[in-house]
């Protein structure tokens, strides 16, 4: 790839990049892909004129945690590390702990890693069962979803299985920083057992996320895991060695335009909320650009940069992009940039990370209003060391009364609205008595660099509960 691809992810702010399908992808799994009609229909809706040729497999049905070839190997993965290492980037790939592709070389040789069956359940569900080299295995499923047609279920407490997956996290690990892995709360004890009920081996004294992690990390301490997850999950994730969640809750009501759910899904621990991962848009969900309205999606763009927690940008997000692309897909159709978003996208990182906003501590502020206006309920404000954000995050105009706290007073404060450009000066007491009026048009949005007439340490600890 040429330096220029490299320098396009180097975006200000990224320290991270993900990159998905790295691994050698599954022939069998692609024949499953071909001929299922219903993916069909989704490829040929974002790629109408697509072939076979086109279709190269799920990147989640791994054959091997090999670098694919035709991706250039592993002498290809370690010059693309390389590359993103030279601009401070580090690289996570996936890991997919749930199941593996029907030709996997686990299959036919260690049986003792998956959920087996009988030939009577084959007979009985043959959408949920198959039948391999090794034996008859379940197919890879979530509880809440019917089975993937396309891989075969591991099973979390056996014993052998955990000796290969930390052996083979260790060979990714000398490849990468860390990795996102997949669906991991289906390696929970409870889920797997309320998803498997019996058909599994007994359970282990340390949860598989706990044994897995503190085994890699054994030799490879700065290794990073990072857990899709649904379901509220992600505390005990968390509590099991994994360091971020995703944070599937704020992206749903933020798509849904709740701003009261927004604030009450806030008000959670500053230090969980700092280990979740916030996205509009990933490879699973929509396009933001196709299920936020322009300004809507600008308010939820200030409101995710500016929160705690990792934020996951997905490629193509940041030009605009519309067509949700099949993972199995190897060619994308040709999409023209839309170049307001381009240089929305651009300005507000440029600013977030130039103004190196998400330092010292946060805190979520209230928002009160009048017996007569009750608008404030849409407004959401919360504050770093240095900064204040205020989005008003609905479709109608909204004014209210920011509560800042008694440490405001004292001190007259300007406010630099660091993305309109307009500046505020505000005595500290009033602020410290009332709270700082505002108001905002719909999706309307402040950022404000905070600084005092005076002695400036004042600034640099507001964030502080």
């Amino acid at each position: 790839m040429p330096e220029r691809a490299w320098d396009a992810v180097a975006l200000p702010g990224v320290d991270a990049v993900w990159l998905m399908g790295v691994w050698e992808r599954s022939p069998a799994g692609r024949a499953i892909a071909l001929a299922d009609p219903g993916l069909r229909e989704v490829v040929a809706a974002a790629l109408p004129d697509a072939t076979d040729a086109d279709v190269v497999g799920s990147p989640y049905c791994i054959r091997t945690y090999t670098a694919d070839v035709n991706l250039g190997g592993p002498a290809g993965l370690a010059v693309a590390r390389a590359a993103l290492a030279r601009r401070g980037l580090r690289l996570l790939l996936d890991f997919v702990p749930n199941h593996v592709a029907p030709d996997h070389p686990w299959v036919a040789g260690h049986p003792e890693y998956f959920v087996r069956g009988t030939r009577a359940d084959l007979a009985r569900d043959p959408q949920a069962w198959l039948e391999t080299p090794g034996g008859i295995y379940a197919r890879g499923r979530d509880p809440s979803a019917p089975p993937w047609p396309d891989v075969v279920q591991l099973d979390p407490m056996s014993a052998p299985l955990r000796d290969a997956v930390v052996e083979t996290l260790g060979e990714i690990a000398a490849q990468c920083d860390g990795v996102r892995c997949d669906m991991a709360m289906l390696l929970l004890d409870d889920v797997a057992e309320r998803t498997w009920r019996g058909r599994l081996e007994p359970a282990r004294e340390q949860p598989y996320w706990s044994e897995v992690s503190s085994r890699v990390r054994g030799t490879h301490p700065e290794f990073t895991f990072l857990a899709e997850t649904y379901g509220d999950h992600d505390g005990a994730l968390l509590g099991q060695g994994i360091e971020a969640c995703y944070d599937k809750r704020l992206y749903d009501r933020l798509r849904e335009g709740d701003a009261p759910g927004v604030r009450a899904h806030l008000v959670a621990d500053p230090r969980l909320q700092a280990r979740l991962v916030r996205f509009l848009e990933n490879h699973d969900e929509p396009r933001a650009a196709t299920v936020f309205t322009p300004a809507r999606l600008r308010a939820a763009a200030v409101a995710l940069l500016t929160l705690p927690g990792e934020v996951l940008l997905h490629e193509g997000q940041l030009d605009g992009l519309r067509t949700k692309l099949p993972v199995q897909l190897g060619r994308r159709p040709l999409e023209q940039p839309d170049p307001d978003a381009h240089v929305f996208w651009s300005g507000l990182l440029a600013t977030v990370a130039r103004e190196r906003l998400r330092q010292g501590d946060w805190r979520l502020l209230e928002v009160t209003g009048w017996p007569d206006n009750q608008s404030c309920s849409s407004l959401l404000a919360w504050c770093w060391a240095q900064h204040l954000v205020i989005v008003n995050y609905s479709g109608e105009a909204a004014d209210g009364l920011v509560q800042l706290g008694v440490e405001w007073a004292g001190q007259s404060w300007r406010l630099q609205d660091v993305l309109g450009g307009e500046s505020y000066r505000r005595d500290g007491d009033e602020l410290a008595r009332r709270g700082l009026y505002v108001a905002l048009p719909a999706w309307g949005a402040h950022v404000f660099r905070l600084g005092e007439r005076g002695l400036d340490t004042r600034a640099r600890t507001l964030g502080r509960p």
